[in-house]
């Protein structure tokens, strides 16, 4: 029997997840990580919670929503880590549109599949810390030569991509995204993101506040040289 990609939410219409399209987002089940500042609570500690959607509804909605959207974004949660996602990505493909993936990062071997079958458009990897920082940041064992991989298999140029980090206070610091940036020297397009308190997965962060705008505008502007586009996601 085939394997079905465990789809836990739909957001029908988004301006923002798929830069340049408007698309519908999908949502998989589970994380391998457990980063501290995640909104996608449920998702990744208690996806069995939450209602299952089918691939056969997920398809039929995109299907009635050609011409309105032209594009879908499938995050989670971590998509990768699901083996049925290639053959789901390929369905969505026949439709017409275009497929962006939100990564870890951490499964360089189902990326490298995706981009060379041809049915990945556009991809957003989170680079969560300096790589000797992984582990306290993400808290979850990580395999760092996995996810330099992953940044390999993107910066080889055969899929439009961003590298992003989201910027948390008392967790990245300036040197942090110094250090970060020097990993990444040279790539096309790097995203500062700011840090959204609210339900997030370490209760002690909920009410933490973000750093100010002109914070973030000084860390871009600082780490700007290394990279083809840097911007903010605020």
């Amino acid at each position: 029997m085939r394997r079905r990609l465990p789809i836990v939410g739909l957001q029908r219409l988004s301006l923002v997840d798929y830069p340049g399209r408007l698309c519908t987002t999908i949502f998989t089940a589970g994380c391998n990580f457990r980063c501290q500042y995640c909104f996608n609570v449920e998702i990744v500690l208690e996806p069995n919670k939450l209602e299952n959607i089918s691939e056969e509804e997920t398809l039929n909605l995109l299907k009635e929503r050609r011409g309105f959207i032209d594009g879908v974004c499938i995050g989670g949660g971590e998509p990768t880590i699901h083996g049925a996602l290639p053959t789901f990505i390929g369905r969505v493909k026949l439709l017409g549109l275009k497929v962006k993936l939100d990564t870890n990062g951490s499964r360089p071997r189902m990326l490298r599949r995706l981009v060379e079958e041809g049915l990945l458009d556009y991809v957003a990897m989170d680079v969560k810390a300096p790589l000797d920082r992984y582990q306290e940041v993400v808290c979850a064992k990580v395999d760092v030569e996995a996810i330099k991989e992953s940044i390999r298999i993107l910066r080889r140029g055969r899929v439009d991509h961003e590298f992003r980090t989201t910027i948390v206070p008392g967790l990245i610091s300036e040197e942090d995204v110094k250090e970060i940036a020097r990993t990444l020297t040279g790539s096309k397009r790097y995203v500062l993101q700011q840090f959204k308190p609210g339900k997030t997965l370490n209760p002690k962060l909920r009410d933490l506040e973000p750093y100010p705008e002109e914070v973030l505008e000084r860390l871009r502007d600082m780490v700007a040289p290394y990279f083809s586009e840097c911007k903010l996601r605020l």
